[in-house]
């Protein structure tokens, strides 16, 4: 596991203000061809609840209420979560630490956590409270960085010589089985894992018109399926309850 940290972030108090001052200036998003991928990934059911877990400015929650879910985006960033709550204010937001939810068990028949347990102070708690709130019959869809990543830290440290920093307040990557058994020790089963080469096939027109507008982007997505899992930029992890 490789490990990057900025200034004092030696608890979790710290990396929310850090995020709160993200959010209120340019904050962080996907695109929407991501987010719309990674929910149909759990093939939900219209009308049943989907929590993003560290939501950010809610974008994939605004997305999965549209496709008919109860959708609650969950952030410790107010003024991630105040963003989210403009764009869609009949969505659910709840402001609150992912690693110590203000949640009942099992309270969710879906949840995403997108790129965000990396930065976890304690991403070991991020992953027992994914399991506590999934009902029995529950999916959740894990994004995490691969340390190794062929297109990512590996072609990034040839031109460099340093892993890639992204620039937010505490960073880890994790080889594929690292992270597979730190979700494991948390209580979740993983039921499959998918490479994800920070590219996706469009589905939007917006999307649709910055892929042909960047060909290199064209050409990442092209080589995608012939890198091997373990060598992908980042790992999806389709899981449920152990």
């Amino acid at each position: 596991m490789l490990e990057i940290r900025h200034d004092s972030m030696n608890e979790s108090r710290n990396i929310q203000q850090a995020y709160d001052d993200i959010y209120a200036t340019e904050g962080i998003m996907h695109n929407d061809s991501l987010y719309l991928w990674l929910i149909g990934l759990l093939h939900p059911g219209t009308g049943h609840t989907l929590i993003d877990i560290s939501c950010g400015q809610g974008r994939l929650i605004e997305l999965a209420q549209q496709q008919g879910l109860n959708a609650i985006g969950i952030d410790f960033s107010i003024f991630g979560v105040r963003k989210g709550y403009e764009d869609s204010p009949s969505s659910g937001w709840v402001v609150g630490d992912g690693e110590y939810l203000p949640m009942e068990d099992m309270c969710a028949d879906y949840v995403t956590h997108i790129g965000s347990l990396e930065h976890y102070y304690r991403p070991e708690y991020g992953a027992r409270e994914i399991k506590r709130i999934l009902k029995p019959s529950g999916k959740a869809c894990i994004l995490l960085p691969n340390a190794f990543g062929l297109l990512g830290n590996i072609l990034h440290v040839c031109s460099t010589g340093d892993i890639f920093d992204d620039g937010q307040p505490l960073q880890r990557y994790g080889t594929r089985r690292y992270w597979r058994n730190l979700l494991i020790e948390g209580g979740l089963q993983v039921e499959k894992t998918l490479g994800y080469g920070e590219v996706t096939f469009p589905r939007t027109t917006q999307d649709a018109v910055n892929w042909f507008k960047n060909p290199r982007k064209i050409v990442r997505f092209a080589l995608t399926p012939i890198i091997p899992l373990n060598l992908t930029n980042h790992l999806v992890y389709i899981c449920t309850r152990a």
